[in-house]
C-alpha cells in the first residue's frame, strides 16, 4: 500500500473515532441523550471507581468465623464463634500518630480559637493518662504527645468521642483537597468559624468557599455553573472508626490463608502460627509486635531487647499482616464503633454486623428545607422520631443499641415486659454499678497494647471502656466504606 493511501485510511479512521467519541450516550429507559442541554441537561459523569484515600489500605471482604480462637482464660464467655460476612472496605495502614493529631489540633485552633476556644480544648488528648501512683511517668506526661521525638508514635489519651470527631474532620479535609486538585475550589487558609469547608454543608449548598473553576451546569434554566454533587463521584465517603467485625477481620488477614474458599489454617494472631516470635532466619527470634512478655518485662534485657519498646513503638514498627496493616496485634489497643454487649455473638446480623445504631435525619425548618448549619459550620441532625418510623418494617425507633440485648423485651423478669418500650432499660438488665459496668456508652476496643500480656494479641479479644474515658494504652485508626463493587 502506498503512503498516500495509508494517510487517507488513517484520516478516515480518526474521523470515525472522533464521531464515536462525540456521540452522546442515551438512556436505555427513555432514549433521551445524557449530558445534553437541549434535552434538559440530565448529567451522567464518567466514574472510574473509588480512589484509595490518604493513609488507607484496601481490605477485600468476605466471610469468616468471628470470635474466640483460644481458651477463654478470663472466663468472660462474651465471644462465641459465629460465621459473618464483612464487605470490602479501607483501613489505615497504621494507627493514628501524634503528628496526625497535632495537625488536627492546629487546624481547630486556627479556625475556631478566637470565638470558640472550647472546640480546641475539647479535642485535646488527656496526657495525664500516663500518671501512675507507683511509677515515675512525668516525662511521658510532658513530652510524649508534643515532643518531635514521639511524632510518629500512636496518639493515646483520646476518648472514643474524640476519635470520631477526628475522623469527621479528616473527611472534610480530604474532600476539600479533592476539590482543590480538580481545580473547582481554590486554597482558602482564611477559613474561620462557620465559614469552613464541611462536606455535608457543601453538598447541601450551605458552603461557597473560594471558587476557582465551578462545574458546568447543563440545566438550561440554571446559571451555567454549579457545585459538585454526590452524583459526580468526586468526593470520598466518610472516614470513620471501623466496626468490631471489620477490625477483627482485617487483623486476622485471612487472605493469606485461603485456598479456593477454604481457610487452611485458623489464626490465633494476626500472623501465622501459635508463637509470638518469628522463625524466619533473617529475623529469627524477633517479636511480631509490641506487648508485655511477663510481669515487669516490657522490653527485654539490655543487649537483647525482645521487642525494643517499653511504651508504644513508632507506628509501622514490626511486621505487617497479609493485608499490609501494621500493629494489629500489639502496640496500642484501638477503639472501634460498636457498643459493647456480652451477647453480641448470639444477636448479630450475618452481614456487616454492628451494634450501636442510632438512626438520624437532617433537621429542617418549618417549610421543610434543611436547617441552617450551626455556628461551627456543621449540618444539624436529630434522631428519627417514632412517628416517622411507625410504618417501617426494618426499624420502629431511632435508638436500637439495646435491640435483643438490653431492651425491655429481653429482660429476664416477665413483669418488666409491659414497661414503656421507648424507655432506657439497659440498667434493669445489667444493673450498672451493682452487677455490671455495661451501659449504652460502653464502647469496644480491640487488640493488645504495649502493657498487655500475649493473651490479648488475638484479634478476637474484646474489652470495653466508657466512650468519654481515655487510656495510655488505647489509640485508634480510621476506616472507610468501599462503595460499589468489592474490588478496586
Amino acid at each position: 500500500m502506498k503512503l498516500h493511501q495509508i494517510l487517507q485510511l488513517s484520516t478516515v479512521f480518526a474521523v470515525v473515532l472522533l464521531s464515536a467519541s462525540c456521540k452522546k450516550e442515551t438512556s436505555s429507559t427513555t432514549g433521551w441523550a445524557y449530558n445534553d442541554a437541549k434535552n434538559g441537561g440530565f448529567e451522567v459523569r464518567p466514574y472510574e471507581g473509588q480512589q484509595t484515600g490518604p493513609g488507607l489500605v484496601f481490605i477485600e471482604g468476605g466471610s469468616f468465623t468471628m470470635g474466640q480462637t483460644q481458651d477463654d482464660v478470663m472466663y468472660e464467655w462474651n465471644n462465641q464463634p459465629r460465621r459473618v460476612t464483612v464487605a470490602s472496605f479501607y483501613m489505615d495502614e497504621t494507627e493514628t500518630r501524634n503528628l496526625d493529631y497535632l495537625e488536627y489540633l492546629y487546624w481547630l485552633n486556627r479556625v475556631y480559637a478566637t470565638d470558640y476556644p472550647g472546640v480546641y480544648r475539647k479535642a485535646l488528648p488527656d496526657t495525664l493518662v500516663w500518671r501512675d501512683k507507683l511509677a515515675y511517668n512525668e516525662p511521658l506526661v510532658e513530652y510524649y504527645f508534643r515532643h518531635p521525638a514521639y511524632r510518629n508514635y500512636p496518639v493515646v489519651g483520646v476518648t472514643w468521642n474524640q476519635a470520631n470527631d477526628y475522623a469527621a474532620w479528616r473527611t472534610d479535609r480530604v474532600n476539600e483537597m479533592m476539590l482543590i486538585k480538580k481545580g473547582i475550589l481554590a486554597m482558602d487558609p482564611a477559613q474561620k468559624n462557620e465559614n469552613n469547608f464541611n462536606t455535608e454543608a457543601y453538598l447541601a449548598g450551605q458552603y461557597e468557599g473560594l471558587v476557582d473553576k465551578p462545574m458546568p451546569d447543563l440545566n438550561p434554566t440554571g446559571t451555567g455553573t454549579r457545585k459538585v454533587k454526590m452524583e459526580d463521584g468526586i468526593m470520598m465517603p466518610k472516614y470513620r472508626l471501623p466496626t468490631e467485625a471489620e477490625w477483627e477481620y482485617a487483623a486476622l488477614g485471612l487472605i493469606g490463608n485461603t485456598l479456593y474458599e477454604r481457610v487452611v489454617e485458623r489464626k490465633n494472631y494476626p500472623w501465622n502460627g501459635n508463637y509470638v516470635r518469628t522463625s524466619e532466619s533473617r529475623y529469627y527470634g524477633s517479636f511480631y509486635d509490641n506487648f508485655r512478655r511477663g510481669t515487669g518485662d516490657y522490653m527485654g534485657v539490655a543487649g537483647n531487647l525482645n521487642d525494643g519498646a517499653d511504651i508504644p513503638a513508632p507506628c509501622g514498627s514490626y511486621f505487617p499482616n497479609d493485608y499490609g496493616l501494621y500493629n494489629m496485634g500489639g502496640n496500642v489497643s484501638e477503639w472501634v464503633l460498636d457498643v459493647y454487649r456480652p451477647l453480641n455473638s448470639y444477636y448479630v446480623s450475618g452481614l456487616r454486623p454492628f451494634r450501636g445504631n442510632v438512626f438520624m435525619t437532617p433537621e429542617t425548618d418549618e417549610e421543610g428545607f434543611l436547617a441552617e448549619k450551626d455556628s461551627l459550620g456543621r449540618m444539624k441532625y436529630r434522631p428519627v422520631t417514632p412517628a416517622e418510623a411507625m410504618n417501617r418494617k426494618n426499624y420502629r425507633s431511632a435508638d436500637v443499641i439495646n435491640y435483643l440485648d438490653g431492651d425491655y423485651e429481653s429482660l429476664i423478669n416477665e413483669e418488666d415486659w409491659t414497661k414503656d418500650p421507648d424507655s432506657l432499660s439497659t440498667n434493669l438488665m445489667y444493673q450498672y454499678g451493682v452487677t455490671s459496668l455495661i451501659t449504652d456508652r460502653a464502647r469496644v476496643y480491640k487488640g493488645a497494647s504495649w502493657k498487655d500480656p500475649a493473651f490479648y494479641l488475638s484479634p478476637s479479644s474484646r474489652r470495653f471502656l466508657d466512650e468519654s474515658e481515655a487510656s495510655d494504652a488505647i489509640g485508634f485508626r480510621c476506616a472507610m466504606t468501599r462503595v460499589g463493587g468489592e474490588y478496586p
